[in-house]
């Protein structure tokens, strides 16, 4: 085989990686969780994996998905796939959230309040990346009840989904604040 039939064929590879990254070059995707699951069979153990991902572009835009396989890196794709369905926009003001808001998923409570400029992220694992992936730069979070991550990151984003900004509160209300 000659040296430029492999060199076409490994820039044809290359072509193929980089439209792989366009496609979610917009995004960051963080693993927040990945479970092992052990179903006991007769010859043994067999395993499997769930993993729990945040994709957000640090612009507003954010997405959770949970994906289970029998190995690690195809859960995290289905994960990826799922989030990038489930996105949502998150209203940012001056770096944080426009209000203090609560969101609940089963046992997991969590407290969202705006932070002054220069704050930071102070949050959990799993808080955190739904923050960081949002593009929120200060916020203070608290969570109540559980410590699950899976339950966190979707009590997180029904806080998020309840958040509302000055104009969308005039429109509703129908009067000037």
């Amino acid at each position: 085989m000659s040296t430029a039939s492999r060199d076409n064929r490994k820039n044809k590879n290359k072509n193929k990686n980089k439209n792989k990254e366009e496609t979610r070059g917009a995004f960051e995707e963080r693993v927040v969780k990945i479970k092992r699951c052990a179903a006991v069979v007769k010859g043994g153990r067999r395993f499997s994996f769930a993993a729990m991902v945040v994709l957000g572009d640090r612009e507003g835009r954010v997405g959770w998905g949970y994906g289970k396989a029998n190995e690690v890196p195809p859960s995290v794709e289905k994960a990826v796939k799922q989030a990038q369905r489930n996105m949502i926009n998150v209203p940012i003001v001056d770096g944080t959230i426009p209000h203090a808001v609560q969101g609940r998923d089963g046992a997991a409570r969590v407290m969202l309040i705006p932070a002054g400029a220069g704050t930071g992220i102070i949050a959990g694992d799993a808080v955190r990346a739904v923050c960081e992936s949002a593009g929120i730069r200060d916020i203070l979070t608290k969570c109540l009840g559980t410590t699950n991550s899976v339950l966190l990151v979707k009590a997180t984003f029904d806080a998020i989904q309840n958040l509302r900004t000055k104009e969308e509160v005039e429109v509703l209300r129908g009067v000037n604040l």
